[in-house]
């Protein structure tokens, strides 16, 4: 008996003894294994990979493999996409995102190795990037075929993604309070008992896996000595109002070195000029070397000169201002070295690397008060991680998974205060200065992206090639009106024929109201012809550019109850406001049972 024969009575019986919604909470429970199993071996195959770095042959090379691991990583990386996958490896939470909102919850089945594979070529052997990105990516390709397997429906689907992303997100921090923010606040899901239930055995399931396999190590480790003090508050509220500026900072330099990248249309040089880069900035600032756990973990126990570590400059560490402006040069040249990673071809994600330089950022503030030589004492620890939450909150545009991620995994819930305040002056700057975040950006200008508001969901996930009405006769401009009675009139049941020329651009439309005075006047029949009755439309609409939410406002502002549809700069059909809005109410339906 094959598995297609097992599927199948499989699914009789599930349809027969289990409800639909005991089956779905049985999906995410699967799901949330599943992204949990996929984000620890992300994790483990990246560590294995490092472990080269402890290697006795090369103890004596360290500065050097600064340089080269790196572009080795990187190398590797080009080599399995361009000779085994053969496909685009997008970033893992807009990837995710995409298919969403444009393709109905379905991600090709390649997504769950692609990133499994490069992203920890790529993080383990220097590249300056995180691994959450790619355990959401691995994690929602999982979620998305199983609901396919299961013969899911598309709204199922998408939560099943939901679930694998706060699976991801509970596995990889231990954090699965943070993960269902996570999951409800990134990919918009309803906050409502049909989703939260599984988000809850999806994000618990994870985290026990994670618990299984790996143990209760942490990634971050923080104990709370210093309290918050009230005093303190007009430090936090500048801390927030940098980590904004930051943010903005960290944005503006990811879209401008991803858009110096494209202008090459050479995988082979982007990996060149992308390789030798990353390596000249790992072999001057170490710290920089991976995802930078490290550099947290030793700021958050007050070492700074661990997190530092030996860098290839002859300077005194034992000068807090030259400590002060190493941290400043980490936060500045994170961002910096991430994006140039991926410009080189590189697979990661940026949730890790925001984390590293808020923390290098609120450390170096917190030093900056304590030694500016006012008398005033902050702790340093505390602002390093608060520090977090601001970047966080900022380049995410996702303040409450920034707030509660921290907390949590870090045990500081008595930090709640700060934690609020930074957060929201961080995320109020940054969303005034970019109005989307890294991952949303490009979906959201070409109107792809999937938010609270259902209206603009709606309309989003509407497939336009399913309203347009192709089954008009077309018109030539020469052809006269007994023609047009007889070759067009008599054969159809519409009552308006586009005009078209010999390139089939659109010229116009006659309607039928235009010619029903004369079509009795058989005299008129050879006298007249298209071209002298036909008339623009009131708007048309482009198929290649206009979105549903674009086409919507045509019909509202021109009042027309049909429009014609440009593809390629060619006529190709029409759209009614009728066939539209009958196709909207029924998506809306599937959006709110």
């Amino acid at each position: 008996m094959n598995f297609k024969t097992l599927l199948r009575k499989f699914l009789i019986w599930k349809y027969k003894h289990i409800s639909e919604r005991q089956f779905i909470y049985a999906l995410s429970i699967l799901v949330g294994f599943l992204a949990g199993l996929g984000t620890v071996s992300l994790k483990n195959l990246t560590h294995y990979i490092r472990q080269l770095f402890e290697l006795y042959v090369f103890k004596d090379f360290q500065s050097s493999l600064y340089f080269i691991f790196p572009i080795i990583g990187l190398l590797l990386v080009y080599i399995i996409k361009q000779t085994w996958l053969k496909k685009h490896i997008g970033h893992g939470i807009s990837t995710t995102l995409h298919a969403i909102s444009k393709l109905n919850g379905i991600i090709p089945r390649y997504n769950i190795y692609a990133a499994l594979i490069t992203a920890p070529l790529t993080v383990g052997f220097g590249g300056s990037v995180g691994l959450q990105g790619p355990a959401v990516s691995v994690g929602s390709a999982l979620g998305s075929n199983a609901a396919r397997l299961f013969h899911m429906n598309a709204k199922t689907r998408m939560l099943l993604i939901g679930c694998a992303a706060a699976g991801a997100m509970a596995s990889m921090f231990k954090a699965p309070i943070a993960a269902i923010i996570f999951a409800i606040e990134i990919f918009s899901l309803d906050i409502a008992f049909g989703s939260m239930v599984p988000l809850l055995l999806a994000s618990v399931s994870a985290v026990v896996t994670s618990y299984f396999f790996l143990g209760t190590d942490i990634l971050l480790r923080f104990e709370l000595v210093d309290k918050f003090e009230i005093n303190d508050i007009g430090f936090y509220i500048v801390l927030g109002v940098v980590t904004g500026l930051a943010s903005v900072y960290f944005s503006k330099v990811y879209f401008a070195i991803t858009n110096f990248f494209k202008q090459f249309e050479s995988r082979a040089k982007r990996l060149l000029i992308g390789g030798l880069a990353i390596g000249t900035m790992l072999y001057a600032i170490p710290p920089l070397y991976g995802e930078g756990y490290g550099v947290m973990n030793n700021l958050l126990k007050g070492d700074h000169l661990a997190a530092i570590g030996t860098t290839p400059l002859p300077l005194d560490l034992s000068n807090i201002w030259i400590v002060i402006g190493l941290l400043l040069g980490i936060s500045v040249f994170k961002a910096i070295a991430m994006t140039t990673t991926f410009g080189a071809g590189g697979v990661g994600g940026v949730f890790i690397p925001t984390l590293v330089m808020g923390s290098t950022l609120g450390n170096a503030f917190a030093k900056i008060i304590n030694h500016i030589g006012f008398d005033f004492y902050v702790s340093e620890s505390n602002f390093t991680l608060i520090g977090m939450t601001g970047l966080m909150a900022g380049v995410l545009h996702a303040p409450l998974t920034a707030i509660f991620l921290i907390a949590e995994i870090t045990g500081g819930y008595e930090l709640f205060v700060p934690l609020m305040i930074v957060a929201a002056i961080a995320f109020a700057i940054t969303k005034y200065y970019v109005s989307h975040s890294i991952y949303t950006l490009k979906l959201a200008e070409r109107g792809e992206l999937i938010t609270h508001n259902k209206d603009q969901n709606v309309l989003m996930v509407l497939d336009i090639d399913k309203v347009i009405e192709t089954n008009f006769i077309v018109l030539r401009p020469e052809m006269t009106l007994g023609e047009i009675l007889k070759k067009a009139v008599a054969k159809s049941s519409r009552n308006h024929f586009p005009v078209v020329n010999e390139a089939h651009q659109f010229l116009g439309v006659i309607r039928l109201d235009d010619i029903r005075h004369m079509m009795f006047d058989s005299e008129l029949y050879d006298t007249i012809d298209a071209s002298s009755l036909m008339h623009a439309d009131l708007g048309v609409i482009d198929y290649n550019q206009d979105s549903m939410n674009v086409i919507m406002d045509k019909f509202k502002t021109t009042g027309a109850w049909n429009l014609p549809v440009i593809k390629d700069g060619k006529y190709y059909g029409y759209i009614s406001k009728s066939k539209l809005l009958t196709a909207y109410r029924r998506q809306l339906i599937n959006f709110t049972q």
